[in-house]
């Protein structure tokens, strides 16, 4: 029986992924960057960002992930499908990557996936265990990484910022080719590791049927307080600044997001409670995320790198939030429009046939 509360989680996870990444198609080095006087707008946008949004839809795809391996795996008791389905995806992560945009997560998860095959027969005692240490090693990573990054703050308003922006495609494709090389360099030495780390609890919660069912009274609350709290130490720890500060704010977030995604979780499952009706088109999205994910892309390197590469010299929060929500409804409308005669999407569909013919290559 399908799973439509996962379908409607992927749903979420995909359209809000595109709050968080338009600011990287300005200077993905620096992500946003404000004004030497930001308006109002930017605050506000700044602290329900940093309380409801950043890495928060990130993560939430992990523990999919991590409980999607498990499923299709508990079907069939093999990983060779997976292996073939994972292939394939790395493949897609590394052309998306190098040729559109360097902010992927294809690749991570390929990867990631790869190496949390391994755990798929473990016991719940197991996968906590190694889900907080994989956690624990990406956070010392992560921060002994950021404890390196200069302690230099830039304002769009400045000549300096001017300096370092080129409207020209040609520039950021090779300035995206050398920054997509240090994000695979640091994937197996601390992103990876996180994510490996939020799979596995993924696993945990659908073998406790957290995605069917919610969490427990108990579970629930302690997650409410660790959300909240983690969120509001995040917020503050937002006025850091330099190597050390910044490594701080991604300790932080790292727990702030898990307990969000979580929490995310039992409102969906809450609210949809497994019915096919319920949010039909949010679904629809959900299993049309592959095609929605590079959709995402192209469209936003279209507009920031291509049709209006000025806007990234005066857009404040609320104008990347707002072509964000136009986005959205664009792919929304997609969706219902696509939905109507075709059940697959079309970038899912190529990559199952790949990897069935992977599939039917090794069994030869």
């Amino acid at each position: 029986m399908r799973n439509y509360n996962m379908d409607f989680i992927r749903g979420i996870a995909v359209l809000c992924l595109v709050y968080m990444n338009g600011y990287a198609f300005g200077l993905m080095d620096y992500s946003y960057i404000p004004l030497s006087t930001p308006p109002f707008s930017d605050a506000l946008i700044h602290a329900v960002s940093t309380f409801f949004v950043d890495g928060r839809f990130r993560t939430l795809f992990c523990l999919l992930f991590g409980a999607v391996l498990y499923i299709q795996w508990h079907k069939v008791k093999s990983t060779a499908p997976l292996k073939a389905r994972l292939h394939w995806l790395i493949i897609f992560g590394l052309v998306h990557g190098f040729l559109l945009w360097a902010g992927d997560i294809l690749f991570l998860y390929g990867v990631s996936g790869w190496f949390t095959l391994k755990y798929l027969q473990s016991n719940n005692q197991l996968l906590l265990k190694r889900a907080g240490e994989f956690l624990l090693i990406g956070c010392v990573a992560t921060a002994l990484v950021l404890f390196s990054v200069p302690d230099e703050v830039i304002y769009r308003d400045t000549a300096q910022y001017i300096d370092l922006y080129s409207p020209h495609y040609s520039d950021y494709f090779l300035s995206n080719l050398g920054m997509n090389v240090l994000m695979l360099v640091a994937v197996p030495i601390m992103i990876m590791w996180l994510c490996v780390g939020l799979m596995l609890i993924g696993i945990y919660l659908y073998k406790n049927e957290v995605f069917n069912k919610g969490l427990t009274k108990p579970y629930l609350i302690v997650c409410i307080a660790g959300a909240f709290i983690f969120s509001g130490m995040r917020l503050y720890a937002s006025q850091f600044t330099g190597g050390a500060g910044y490594a701080i704010q991604e300790f932080i977030n790292t727990f702030a997001a898990l307990f969000m995604a979580v929490f995310y979780i039992h409102l969906i499952v809450k609210f949809c409670n497994n019915r096919a009706h319920v949010g039909r088109l949010i679904q629809q999205a959900g299993r049309l995320a592959f095609t929605l994910y590079i959709g995402q892309t192209l469209m936003q390197l279209l507009l920031y790198k291509v049709l209006y590469p000025q806007w990234v010299l005066s857009f404040n929060r609320i104008d990347y939030w707002l072509v964000a929500t136009g986005l959205v409804t664009l792919q929304l409308l997609f969706t219902a429009l696509y939905c109507r005669y075709y059940e697959q999407g079309p970038l899912e569909y190529v990559w199952r046939k790949l990897a069935q013919a992977k599939i039917a290559k090794i069994n030869a």
